[in-house]
Protein backbone atom coordinates (compact mmCIF):
# COMPACT_ATOMS: atom_id res chain seq x y z
CA UNK A 1 0.00 0.00 0.00
CA UNK A 2 1.19 3.52 -0.62
CA UNK A 3 1.05 5.93 1.95
CA UNK A 4 0.44 10.11 1.17
CA UNK A 5 -0.51 12.73 3.56
CA UNK A 6 -2.32 15.14 1.56
CA UNK A 7 -3.05 15.15 -1.90
CA UNK A 8 -5.55 18.34 -3.95
CA UNK A 9 -7.79 18.50 -7.12
CA UNK A 10 -7.81 21.80 -8.44
CA UNK A 11 -11.02 22.05 -11.11
CA UNK A 12 -12.03 18.75 -9.34
CA UNK A 13 -15.80 19.73 -10.62
CA UNK A 14 -14.88 19.43 -13.76
CA UNK A 15 -14.76 16.67 -16.39
CA UNK A 16 -11.35 15.65 -15.78
CA UNK A 17 -11.30 16.74 -12.01
CA UNK A 18 -14.27 14.45 -10.88
CA UNK A 19 -12.70 11.59 -12.90
CA UNK A 20 -9.00 12.29 -11.01
CA UNK A 21 -10.91 12.29 -7.66
CA UNK A 22 -12.32 8.52 -9.13
CA UNK A 23 -9.24 6.93 -10.00
CA UNK A 24 -8.14 8.17 -6.90
CA UNK A 25 -10.29 6.81 -4.88
CA UNK A 26 -9.61 3.33 -6.65
CA UNK A 27 -6.27 3.50 -6.56
CA UNK A 28 -3.85 1.57 -3.53
CA UNK A 29 -2.96 5.07 -2.35
CA UNK A 30 -3.73 5.76 1.21
CA UNK A 31 -4.66 9.73 1.41
CA UNK A 32 -4.81 11.27 4.98
CA UNK A 33 -6.31 14.28 3.45
CA UNK A 34 -8.17 15.05 0.51
CA UNK A 35 -8.78 18.63 -0.40
CA UNK A 36 -10.74 20.28 -3.58
CA UNK A 37 -10.54 23.55 -5.19
CA UNK A 38 -12.80 24.76 -7.60
CA UNK A 39 -14.01 28.44 -9.17
CA UNK A 40 -15.69 30.62 -6.80
CA UNK A 41 -19.14 29.68 -8.43
CA UNK A 42 -18.73 25.76 -7.69
CA UNK A 43 -17.24 26.21 -4.10
CA UNK A 44 -19.34 24.55 -1.51
CA UNK A 45 -20.18 21.60 -3.43
CA UNK A 46 -20.22 18.37 -1.20
CA UNK A 47 -18.40 15.50 -3.07
CA UNK A 48 -17.50 12.25 -1.43
CA UNK A 49 -14.36 10.54 -1.43
CA UNK A 50 -14.30 7.11 -0.18
CA UNK A 51 -17.66 7.58 1.94
CA UNK A 52 -16.86 11.07 3.27
CA UNK A 53 -18.21 14.52 2.46
CA UNK A 54 -14.90 16.91 1.12
CA UNK A 55 -16.36 20.19 0.44
CA UNK A 56 -14.95 21.99 -2.88
CA UNK A 57 -13.04 25.03 -1.96
CA UNK A 58 -12.86 28.37 -3.75
CA UNK A 59 -8.70 28.00 -5.53
CA UNK A 60 -6.67 31.35 -3.90
CA UNK A 61 -2.76 32.31 -3.62
CA UNK A 62 -3.69 31.73 -0.16
CA UNK A 63 -4.40 28.06 -0.55
CA UNK A 64 -1.73 27.14 -2.68
CA UNK A 65 0.55 28.24 -0.28
CA UNK A 66 -0.49 25.62 2.39
CA UNK A 67 1.52 23.02 1.13
CA UNK A 68 0.44 19.50 0.04
CA UNK A 69 1.97 16.18 -0.96
CA UNK A 70 0.53 16.67 -4.59
CA UNK A 71 -1.31 19.08 -6.46
CA UNK A 72 -3.24 17.50 -9.70
CA UNK A 73 -4.41 20.63 -11.54
CA UNK A 74 -7.46 20.10 -14.37
CA UNK A 75 -8.40 23.75 -14.42
CA UNK A 76 -6.54 24.93 -17.67
CA UNK A 77 -3.19 26.41 -18.73
CA UNK A 78 -4.40 30.15 -17.49
CA UNK A 79 -5.16 28.99 -13.96
CA UNK A 80 -1.94 26.54 -13.81
CA UNK A 81 0.31 29.56 -14.98
CA UNK A 82 -0.91 31.64 -12.38
CA UNK A 83 -1.66 29.49 -9.01
CA UNK A 84 0.84 25.75 -10.04
CA UNK A 85 3.86 27.74 -9.52
CA UNK A 86 2.97 28.94 -5.70
CA UNK A 87 1.68 25.45 -5.16
CA UNK A 88 5.56 24.23 -6.34
CA UNK A 89 7.40 27.22 -5.04
CA UNK A 90 5.65 25.87 -1.04
CA UNK A 91 7.00 22.26 -1.63
CA UNK A 92 3.51 20.46 -3.29
CA UNK A 93 4.63 17.97 -6.19
CA UNK A 94 2.48 19.25 -8.87
CA UNK A 95 1.02 17.54 -11.54
CA UNK A 96 -0.51 19.61 -14.18
CA UNK A 97 -3.04 17.98 -16.89
CA UNK A 98 -2.57 21.88 -18.69
CA UNK A 99 -0.61 22.61 -21.61
CA UNK A 100 0.96 24.91 -19.74
CA UNK A 101 4.24 23.46 -18.72
CA UNK A 102 4.19 20.51 -21.51
CA UNK A 103 6.75 22.22 -23.92
CA UNK A 104 9.16 23.37 -20.62
CA UNK A 105 12.90 21.86 -21.01
CA UNK A 106 13.04 21.62 -17.17
CA UNK A 107 10.05 20.01 -16.63
CA UNK A 108 9.35 16.39 -17.39
CA UNK A 109 6.37 15.38 -19.16
CA UNK A 110 5.51 11.97 -18.44
CA UNK A 111 4.03 8.51 -18.97
CA UNK A 112 5.29 7.05 -16.31
CA UNK A 113 5.23 3.22 -18.08
CA UNK A 114 7.92 5.03 -20.55
CA UNK A 115 9.48 7.84 -19.22
CA UNK A 116 8.99 7.34 -15.09
CA UNK A 117 12.54 7.38 -14.34
CA UNK A 118 12.12 11.18 -14.97
CA UNK A 119 10.24 11.36 -11.51
CA UNK A 120 13.09 10.01 -9.52
CA UNK A 121 14.54 13.07 -6.95
CA UNK A 122 12.20 15.11 -8.64
CA UNK A 123 10.01 17.85 -6.81
CA UNK A 124 7.79 20.82 -8.66
CA UNK A 125 5.55 20.97 -11.58
CA UNK A 126 5.07 17.21 -14.02
CA UNK A 127 3.35 18.11 -17.32
CA UNK A 128 0.91 15.48 -17.74
CA UNK A 129 0.70 15.48 -21.99
CA UNK A 130 -2.55 15.25 -23.95
CA UNK A 131 -4.48 12.80 -24.24
CA UNK A 132 -4.16 11.89 -27.84
CA UNK A 133 -0.71 11.84 -27.47
CA UNK A 134 -0.79 9.68 -24.43
CA UNK A 135 -2.51 6.84 -25.69
CA UNK A 136 -0.60 6.95 -28.88
CA UNK A 137 2.66 6.41 -27.22
CA UNK A 138 1.61 4.05 -24.86
CA UNK A 139 0.63 1.82 -28.05
CA UNK A 140 3.72 2.55 -30.17
CA UNK A 141 6.73 2.95 -27.39
CA UNK A 142 7.61 -0.61 -27.21
CA UNK A 143 7.81 -0.26 -31.19
CA UNK A 144 10.05 2.72 -30.67
CA UNK A 145 12.53 1.03 -28.32
CA UNK A 146 13.48 -2.30 -30.77
CA UNK A 147 12.83 -0.44 -34.03
CA UNK A 148 13.38 3.22 -33.66
CA UNK A 149 10.27 5.19 -35.07
CA UNK A 150 11.24 7.24 -38.01
CA UNK A 151 7.94 8.65 -38.88
CA UNK A 152 3.79 8.60 -37.87
CA UNK A 153 0.94 9.75 -39.57
CA UNK A 154 -2.04 10.08 -37.17
CA UNK A 155 -5.69 10.70 -37.57
CA UNK A 156 -7.62 11.09 -34.71
CA UNK A 157 -11.34 10.67 -33.66
CA UNK A 158 -11.82 12.44 -30.68
CA UNK A 159 -14.74 12.31 -28.23
CA UNK A 160 -16.76 15.36 -27.39
CA UNK A 161 -16.03 15.02 -23.30
CA UNK A 162 -12.26 16.15 -24.39
CA UNK A 163 -13.49 19.49 -24.73
CA UNK A 164 -15.11 19.52 -21.21
CA UNK A 165 -18.43 19.95 -19.25
CA UNK A 166 -19.54 22.88 -21.45
CA UNK A 167 -19.04 20.64 -24.76
CA UNK A 168 -20.84 17.86 -23.33
CA UNK A 169 -23.77 20.12 -22.78
CA UNK A 170 -24.02 21.11 -25.94
CA UNK A 171 -23.69 18.30 -27.60
CA UNK A 172 -26.93 16.86 -25.76
CA UNK A 173 -28.56 20.28 -26.59
CA UNK A 174 -28.05 19.71 -30.32
CA UNK A 175 -29.06 15.97 -30.01
CA UNK A 176 -32.47 17.53 -28.88
CA UNK A 177 -32.39 19.86 -31.29
CA UNK A 178 -31.15 23.36 -30.33
CA UNK A 179 -28.82 25.36 -33.48
CA UNK A 180 -27.11 26.98 -30.50
CA UNK A 181 -22.80 26.62 -31.49
CA UNK A 182 -20.51 27.76 -28.51
CA UNK A 183 -17.56 25.54 -27.97
CA UNK A 184 -16.95 24.33 -31.62
CA UNK A 185 -16.16 25.75 -34.76
CA UNK A 186 -19.36 23.83 -36.16
CA UNK A 187 -22.57 21.80 -34.86
CA UNK A 188 -20.82 18.34 -33.28
CA UNK A 189 -24.01 16.62 -33.24
CA UNK A 190 -24.04 14.40 -36.34
CA UNK A 191 -20.98 15.77 -37.83
CA UNK A 192 -17.19 15.33 -37.94
CA UNK A 193 -15.18 18.82 -37.31
CA UNK A 194 -11.70 18.51 -38.70
CA UNK A 195 -10.01 20.86 -36.19
CA UNK A 196 -9.45 20.72 -32.42
CA UNK A 197 -7.44 24.24 -31.63
CA UNK A 198 -6.62 27.37 -33.08
CA UNK A 199 -4.65 27.23 -36.51
CA UNK A 200 -1.01 28.36 -36.54
CA UNK A 201 1.34 27.87 -39.76
CA UNK A 202 -1.40 25.63 -41.20
CA UNK A 203 -1.82 23.34 -38.22
CA UNK A 204 -4.00 22.93 -35.21
CA UNK A 205 -3.10 23.99 -31.73
CA UNK A 206 -3.66 19.71 -30.92
CA UNK A 207 -1.64 18.80 -34.16
CA UNK A 208 1.02 20.71 -32.60
CA UNK A 209 0.72 19.33 -29.21
CA UNK A 210 0.80 15.72 -30.95
CA UNK A 211 4.21 16.32 -32.75
CA UNK A 212 5.94 18.35 -29.69
CA UNK A 213 5.16 16.15 -26.90
CA UNK A 214 5.72 12.83 -28.94
CA UNK A 215 9.23 14.06 -29.78
CA UNK A 216 9.74 14.96 -26.18
CA UNK A 217 8.21 11.38 -24.46
CA UNK A 218 10.23 9.69 -26.47
CA UNK A 219 13.47 11.39 -26.34
CA UNK A 220 13.34 11.82 -30.19
CA UNK A 221 13.53 15.06 -32.05
CA UNK A 222 14.02 13.03 -35.15
CA UNK A 223 10.59 11.48 -35.42
CA UNK A 224 8.91 13.22 -38.01
CA UNK A 225 4.79 13.42 -37.17
CA UNK A 226 1.98 13.95 -39.18
CA UNK A 227 -1.25 14.51 -37.37
CA UNK A 228 -4.59 15.64 -38.79
CA UNK A 229 -6.82 15.93 -35.03
CA UNK A 230 -10.54 15.51 -35.61
CA UNK A 231 -13.72 16.13 -33.14
CA UNK A 232 -16.14 13.62 -33.40
CA UNK A 233 -19.48 12.80 -31.91
CA UNK A 234 -18.41 10.09 -29.61
CA UNK A 235 -19.39 11.01 -25.88
CA UNK A 236 -16.23 9.00 -24.02
CA UNK A 237 -13.53 7.63 -26.16
CA UNK A 238 -10.47 8.83 -28.05
CA UNK A 239 -9.88 7.05 -31.66
CA UNK A 240 -6.76 6.85 -33.53
CA UNK A 241 -5.16 5.48 -36.75
CA UNK A 242 -2.32 5.45 -37.35
CA UNK A 243 0.18 4.80 -39.67
CA UNK A 244 4.32 4.42 -38.56
CA UNK A 245 7.32 3.56 -39.88
CA UNK A 246 10.83 2.71 -38.54
CA UNK A 247 14.18 2.72 -39.23
CA UNK A 248 14.51 -0.69 -38.84
CA UNK A 249 13.22 -3.70 -40.80
CA UNK A 250 10.15 -5.62 -38.38
CA UNK A 251 10.73 -9.66 -38.67
CA UNK A 252 7.79 -10.21 -39.13
CA UNK A 253 3.42 -9.13 -38.42
CA UNK A 254 4.06 -11.50 -35.67
CA UNK A 255 6.70 -10.42 -34.04
CA UNK A 256 5.51 -6.69 -34.31
CA UNK A 257 2.09 -8.13 -32.38
CA UNK A 258 4.29 -9.43 -29.21
CA UNK A 259 6.57 -6.12 -29.04
CA UNK A 260 3.35 -3.88 -29.09
CA UNK A 261 1.54 -6.24 -26.76
CA UNK A 262 4.38 -6.03 -24.05
CA UNK A 263 3.83 -2.22 -23.40
CA UNK A 264 2.79 -1.80 -20.55
CA UNK A 265 -1.01 -0.89 -19.51
CA UNK A 266 -1.76 -1.92 -23.23
CA UNK A 267 -4.17 -4.69 -24.88
CA UNK A 268 -3.91 -5.96 -28.08
CA UNK A 269 -7.28 -7.52 -29.71
CA UNK A 270 -8.19 -9.58 -32.97
CA UNK A 271 -11.24 -8.25 -32.65
CA UNK A 272 -12.09 -4.26 -33.62
CA UNK A 273 -11.99 -2.01 -30.50
CA UNK A 274 -14.22 0.65 -30.37
CA UNK A 275 -14.72 3.67 -28.03
CA UNK A 276 -18.47 2.31 -26.56
CA UNK A 277 -16.88 -0.50 -25.04
CA UNK A 278 -13.67 0.87 -23.61
CA UNK A 279 -15.07 4.03 -21.48
CA UNK A 280 -14.04 3.64 -18.10
CA UNK A 281 -11.31 0.92 -18.58
CA UNK A 282 -7.21 2.56 -17.33
CA UNK A 283 -6.00 0.49 -20.73
CA UNK A 284 -5.19 1.11 -24.52
CA UNK A 285 -6.57 -0.90 -26.40
CA UNK A 286 -4.90 -1.71 -29.93
CA UNK A 287 -6.39 -3.61 -32.94
CA UNK A 288 -6.46 -3.92 -36.79
CA UNK A 289 -2.33 -4.41 -37.16
CA UNK A 290 -1.34 -4.32 -40.49
CA UNK A 291 2.51 -4.97 -41.68
CA UNK A 292 2.21 -3.59 -44.89
CA UNK A 293 6.46 -4.11 -45.87
CA UNK A 294 9.38 -4.56 -43.11
CA UNK A 295 8.77 -0.78 -42.35
CA UNK A 296 5.83 0.44 -42.48
CA UNK A 297 2.62 -0.60 -40.13
CA UNK A 298 -0.85 0.46 -39.10
CA UNK A 299 -2.64 0.60 -35.95
CA UNK A 300 -6.36 1.24 -34.63
CA UNK A 301 -5.97 2.73 -31.14
CA UNK A 302 -8.96 3.55 -28.78
CA UNK A 303 -8.59 4.66 -24.72
CA UNK A 304 -10.73 6.71 -22.42
CA UNK A 305 -9.42 10.07 -23.24
CA UNK A 306 -10.73 11.33 -19.55
CA UNK A 307 -8.65 8.70 -18.06
CA UNK A 308 -6.30 7.40 -19.98
CA UNK A 309 -5.50 10.37 -21.26
CA UNK A 310 -5.65 12.84 -18.48
CA UNK A 311 -7.04 11.13 -14.64
CA UNK A 312 -5.60 7.85 -14.80
CA UNK A 313 -2.34 9.01 -16.26
CA UNK A 314 -1.85 12.09 -13.44
CA UNK A 315 -2.57 9.35 -10.90
CA UNK A 316 -0.15 6.64 -12.04
CA UNK A 317 2.62 9.91 -12.07
CA UNK A 318 1.50 10.12 -8.36
CA UNK A 319 1.73 6.93 -7.75
CA UNK A 320 5.16 6.53 -9.34
CA UNK A 321 6.87 9.62 -7.83
CA UNK A 322 6.07 8.14 -4.55
CA UNK A 323 7.55 4.54 -5.17
CA UNK A 324 10.65 6.62 -6.48
CA UNK A 325 10.76 8.82 -3.80
CA UNK A 326 9.28 7.62 -0.59
CA UNK A 327 10.87 4.68 1.78
CA UNK A 328 7.69 4.53 3.11
CA UNK A 329 6.16 2.50 1.09
CA UNK A 330 7.26 -1.35 1.38
CA UNK A 331 10.37 -2.91 0.04
CA UNK A 332 8.57 -4.44 -2.63
CA UNK A 333 7.17 -1.84 -4.57
CA UNK A 334 10.01 0.13 -4.28
CA UNK A 335 12.16 -2.90 -6.15
CA UNK A 336 9.60 -2.75 -8.34
CA UNK A 337 10.05 0.32 -9.18
CA UNK A 338 13.89 0.26 -8.92
CA UNK A 339 13.70 -2.17 -11.75
CA UNK A 340 11.37 -0.02 -13.88
CA UNK A 341 13.47 2.62 -13.50
CA UNK A 342 16.81 0.42 -14.45
CA UNK A 343 14.87 -0.40 -17.76
CA UNK A 344 14.14 3.08 -18.91
CA UNK A 345 17.45 4.11 -18.11
CA UNK A 346 18.70 1.63 -20.45
CA UNK A 347 16.34 2.22 -23.05
CA UNK A 348 16.81 5.73 -23.45
CA UNK A 349 20.81 5.24 -23.24
CA UNK A 350 20.20 3.52 -26.60
CA UNK A 351 18.50 5.92 -28.66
Amino acid sequence: MLRVGSVGIVGATGAVGRTMLSVLEESNVEIGEVSLFASERSSGQVMKFRGKDVTVETLSEEAMHRGFDYLLFSAGGEVSRRFAPIAAASGTTVIDNSSAFRMVPEIPLVVPEINGHLLRNYTGIVANPNCSTIQMVLALYRVHDRYNLSEITVSTYQAVSGAGNKALKEYDAQLNGSNEVNVFAKPIAHNVIPLIGALKDDLSEEEWKMINETRKILNSRSIDVFPTTVRVPVRIGHSESVVARTLFPIMSKDDLIETISSGEDVVLQDDIVTPLEIAGSDLVYVSRVRLFDAHTFALWIVADNLRVGAATNAVRILEKHLILNSDGTGNVENAEGENKDNENREIFSNR
